[in-house]
């Protein structure tokens, strides 16, 4: 009923582009504060990107400045356009949504990988 569903990945050499998607089903995606997570082996599970009901966006340090996260409502969709990209990007990058406030994600997609060469 529920589902997240990512696209876009793949592989780029670093400094190149990727636009993520996570097109949602069977919820409402603007009444979540959904994010952007990243893990990849070896390495602890990082938040990338938020954005809440209102549009109001934040973002992990290490991506500040290069990602972009948003919405399209109307398409109950949302993106992360990831430019600038480093090879330490490369990880499994799950969209997942959360009730706001609760600290606890209630929704994940299956992820999707991206991989950044030199």
């Amino acid at each position: 009923q529920v589902q997240l569903v990512e696209s876009g990945g793949g592989s780029v050499q670093a400094g190149g582009s990727l636009r993520l998607s996570c097109a949602a089903s069977g919820f409402t995606l603007s009444e979540y504060c959904m994010s952007w997570i990243r893990q990849a082996p070896g390495k602890v599970r990082e938040g990338v990107a938020t954005i809440r009901p209102n549009g109001r966006t934040t973002y992990a340090d290490s991506v500040k400045g290069r990602f972009t996260c948003s919405k399209d409502n109307a398409q109950n969709t949302l993106y992360l356009q990831m430019d600038s990209l480093k090879r330490e990007d490369t990880a499994m990058y799950y969209c997942a949504a959360s009730v706001c406030y609760s600290g606890d994600f209630e929704y994940w997609g299956q992820g999707i990988k991206v991989t950044v060469s030199s």
